[in-house]
Parts: structure tokens; C-alpha cells; sequence
């Protein structure tokens, strides 16, 4: 991809695909991609399987991914979590304990943007046994550390409400081709003239994202 990209970096980017089973391996092949290649961060699954059967399952938060994480502060890039489809043994573990559910759990996950603004953050913050170690609100950390993408989710009601929870710097644009298609992301991005002033439609196109990828740096 880099060598595809590179006649015309002005118009394209790319992020690196990392496996993720080890994260000082990780880590150097983060470097490389942004140091070596001119890519402009990494987009990952939300986990990453391993093991001789892919029935181990490694998240990042564990204190082994330290190091990757160090390294990605370091070149201060973006990490992009694309949420993937729970495999057999996580469907497992959210149905074969409770057979009189019904319904894709997982739903939560696909909008957890939306959901998360409604927890209770107390509960959540409360150091403790039945809570999350968190030295902040959990949606605190929207404002500091986490950016959203309209990711082909083209409805201006649920924009406004992300900007009345988060602001407007915290949301890029994109559109999710090929499972949207580019016109029709065109056409609402557009529409928002009559939604949102110049500067915040133009940091929602564009601003934002030069800023998070440094492209005029």
C-alpha cells in the first residue's frame, strides 16, 4: 500500500494493520510504518485472537501492551478501533449461561458512543470491587483522549447529539465505503450547511483530521 500511495501522498494515506499477538513486535512494526513508510497510524480489531486454536483472546488494556502503547504516544499518532464480529466462543459466553435471551448483544458494542453517555459515570468511576480502577469519569475521557467518526452513519439528529455531549471537535467525517457509498456521505455532509456554521462544518470535513494526522506539519 505505501508504495501505491506514494505518488500522491497529498490525496491518500494509510494506516497499518498490526497483529497484535506481541507488543514489542507491534510496537517496531509501528515505528516502521510511520517512521520508514509515511504511514499515519494503525487501525485494529477491538481484540486479537491467539493461541493454537484462536481461542486465546488478548485485549489491550492488559500491562504487556504498555510498550505498544508507549511507542504510539511516542510518534503521537492515532490508533483507530474498527469493531469486529463476536466469534463462536464470545457468542458463547454471552448466551449459553442465559438460553432465554434473545437478541444480538453485541448491538451494544456497534453503539457504545451512544450508550456510554448514559451510563451512570459515578458508578462506573467508583474505585472497588463491582467498579472500573478509573481515575476520571468514563466520559471524560471523550473530551481528552478518544475521537469518533460518523463512520456512514448519516443522521443529523444523532450528530447534534454527539456534539451536545462531546463537542464538535471530537467527531471527524467518514463514510464507510464500500458498505456506504461516497455520494451519499457527499450529499449529508453537505446538508449540514443549514446545521452547523462554517469553522465546525469545515473541521468536521477536514480540519479535524489534518490536525489528528499532522498533514501539514
Amino acid at each position: 500500500m505505501a508504495a501505491a500511495i506514494r505518488n500522491d501522498t497529498t490525496r491518500f494515506g494509510g494506516f497499518a494493520s498490526l497483529s497484535m499477538h506481541n507488543a514489542t513486535e507491534a510496537a517496531q512494526e509501528l515505528r516502521r510504518a510511520v517512521n520508514e513508510l509515511g504511514f499515519l497510524g494503525a487501525m485494529l480489531n477491538d481484540f486479537q485472537q491467539s493461541g493454537p486454536d484462536n481461542t486465546t483472546l488478548l485485549y489491550y488494556d492488559q500491562p504487556e501492551y504498555d510498550e505498544f502503547w508507549q511507542a504510539v504516544t511516542e510518534l503521537d499518532v492515532p490508533i483507530y478501533f474498527h469493531p469486529r464480529s463476536n466469534i463462536a466462543q464470545v457468542q458463547t459466553l454471552l448466551f449459553d449461561h442465559a438460553p432465554f435471551l434473545k437478541g444480538p448483544s453485541e448491538e451494544y458494542a456497534v453503539t457504545l458512543a451512544n450508550h456510554i453517555l448514559g451510563i451512570d459515570e459515578r458508578r462506573l468511576a467508583r474505585n472497588g470491587p463491582n467498579g472500573l480502577m478509573m481515575q476520571r469519569n468514563v466520559t471524560s475521557y471523550w473530551h481528552t483522549n478518544i475521537y469518533e467518526t460518523t463512520s456512514g452513519n448519516f443522521a443529523t439528529p444523532l450528530l447534534e447529539f454527539h456534539m451536545g455531549q462531546i463537542g464538535i471537535d471530537r467527531i471527524l467525517f467518514s463514510v464507510d465505503y464500500p458498505f456506504v457509498l461516497i455520494p451519499e456521505g457527499e450529499a449529508w455532509v453537505e446538508s449540514l450547511k443549514d446545521v452547523l456554521n462554517e469553522k465546525d462544518l469545515l473541521s468536521l470535513k477536514r480540519g479535524l483530521a489534518m490536525e489528528l494526522l499532522h498533514l501539514e506539519d
